[in-house]
């Protein structure tokens, strides 16, 4: 990046949703789950690092008794598209074992990681049920077809940073989503 702004907002090209508008969105996925999963034993499982910001605040709406677990993945390895391979982090999948899960990941973009996560503890896991939930989904064609069962905002085929979403590891801690100015992307060819 090298160069060096006093203010992350002045980085943005817009504000596509602000703190208010992100939790209000939050409060009603939070009800959804509340009502969905009733007398459920659910365990959410968080896509680190980017679904932590997402998670904290989702979870404070769900009005149930629930287990948290993690898993670390990483799909854009430094890029603003998905470079169609997921890595996982960790050998250890959550021990999920006869639960329901609750995937919670922060974009769905390609479907890749999504797909490749909740297969993986589907397969490897012997969990009750796996659902999945995101921030944001891109209305894109996928590369896998794969769909979130709860989705806060659609968004269209922009570079979005804020939230928890990064570019090269910084803007995760924008209060905000917005769209990264074209100059503060290197250039990726």
């Amino acid at each position: 990046m090298g160069r060096v702004s006093g203010n992350m907002d002045d980085r943005l090209e817009r504000i596509l949703f602000d703190q208010a508008r992100i939790r209000e969105c939050i409060a009603a996925m939070g009800e959804r789950i509340t009502a969905d999963y009733a007398g459920s034993e659910l365990t959410i499982v968080a896509v680190l690092q980017g679904g932590v910001l997402f998670l904290a605040d989702l979870v404070r709406e769900i009005r149930l008794p629930l287990r948290l677990d993690s898993i670390s993945v990483a799909s854009y390895h430094g890029g603003t598209v998905s470079s169609g391979t997921v890595t996982f982090h960790q050998s250890r999948l959550p021990d999920v074992a006869g639960r329901d899960v609750l995937v919670l990941d922060d974009i769905l973009d390609s479907g890749r990681t999504l797909s490749a996560i909740m297969g993986r503890i589907r397969d490897e896991c012997a969990p009750k049920s796996v659902r999945s939930a995101v921030l944001l989904s891109k209305q894109v064609e996928r590369a896998v077809p794969v769909e979130a069962d709860y989705s806060g905002f659609a968004i269209g085929d922009e570079f979005v940073v804020g939230y928890g979403l990064d570019y090269c590891g910084e803007y995760r801690n924008l209060p905000v989503i917005g769209v990264l100015k074209e100059e503060w992307i290197q250039s990726e060819s």
